[in-house]
């Protein structure tokens, strides 16, 4: 058995691919597999995967499959895989090498009593064009070193965890979760929401590993884009909000950081329908708040007295005018879209 599987989901990659995989590959361990899903691409992204299985057949394996999305990709990828832990990287980022060997000897040296279900590393943006890489980090409010649980987990306003920053095990994303929905954009929130109910045990690594590229005008995490693709960023925040009012006995800390989680997806399509200043967008902005009553009251009442929740509920003209220039201020200050 490998000791972990890295999933790389791709689709019409060609430019990007062999970044990613080179990052990849440099390291040789035994213990390492690396999946390349290729998901109906139409360019060489297919050959390129499968010159990667010829050039490293001890640890490269490439997969074809229709087009499913995303999504789909990473589903096949979590069957598929043999490793005790799952990482996903997608083909137009890349990670450092000596990072993913320290995440390899991690994963190593942990007794089997003590191995976490969730590993926790850095990321950093590589967004073109911007001179100076914002690092996300969480050395200020998670623990290092040691293996740790819900109550020593405390993120302040606005901090959650991307997927970019996650390593799972595997058997809780193959046997306790519910698969990717196929052909949806934004799946990447249910991939690091799903999981945390079953999370009892975590080990942060205070490690540089994930270089997120972003910036390109075509790229699904683009705001224009987003804005035209907002029914399915809508309907992933639907599905997270269903997720978590069927869950029974949470760990209060694990559901506090669950309806954070919330609470930022929820502010995002909330200001990403009140950008475009229509009545059908504001609308759909109600709709989306009624049906967090409608399905958890509970739930409802605490997103909408929180500090984002708030925020995107300032009255009139003016009220959604300061919340859209708070919301470019953010943009400038940590990096994103």
């Amino acid at each position: 058995m490998k000791k972990l599987t890295i999933v790389v989901p791709s689709f019409n990659s060609e430019d990007y691919l062999e970044r990613c995989l080179n990052s990849l590959v440099r390291e040789t361990s035994e213990h390492l597999e690396i999946l390349i899903v290729n998901d109906g691409s139409t360019d060489s992204t297919g050959e390129l995967a499968e010159s990667y299985e010829r050039a490293f057949p001890r640890i490269v394996r490439a997969i074809h499959q229709e087009n499913g999305g995303h999504g789909a990709a990473v589903n096949t990828g979590i069957e598929e895989a043999t490793g005790m832990y799952l990482k996903v990287v997608d083909s137009d980022d890349w990670v450092d090498p000596n990072a993913l060997k320290t995440l390899l000897q991690a994963i190593l040296q942990v007794e089997k009593s003590e191995a976490p279900d969730m590993i926790i590393n850095n990321y950093v943006y590589e967004k073109q064009g911007a001179r100076h890489k914002k690092t996300v980090h969480y050395r200020s409010f998670l623990p290092q070193n040691k293996v740790f649980g819900w109550r020593e987990v405390r993120f302040p306003v606005g901090k959650y965890l991307l997927m970019h920053s996650l390593v799972f095990k595997t058997a809780i994303l193959r046997e306790k979760v519910p698969q990717l929905p196929h052909h949806t954009f934004y799946v990447d929130n249910l991939f690091a929401f799903y999981p945390l109910p079953f999370v009892k045990k975590m080990l942060y690594l205070d490690i540089d590993f994930y270089h997120y590229f972003i910036g390109r005008s075509d790229q699904s995490v683009n705001e224009s884009v987003m804005i035209g693709r907002i029914d399915q960023q809508l309907f992933v925040n639907t599905k997270m909000v269903d997720y978590y009012s069927k869950q029974e006995n949470l760990e209060r800390s694990c559901a506090r950081y669950m309806r954070q989680f919330l609470e930022i997806v929820t502010s995002v399509s909330s200001v990403l329908l009140m950008k475009q200043q229509s009545h059908d967008q504001l609308l759909k902005k109600r709709q989306l708040w009624d049906y967090i009553y409608e399905t958890d009251t509970s739930l409802y009442y605490r997103l909408r007295f929180s500090l984002l929740g708030q925020f995107v509920h300032l009255p009139g003209l003016v009220g959604r005018k300061t919340t859209l220039g708070m919301y470019r201020v953010c943009q400038k200050v940590y990096g994103f879209n």
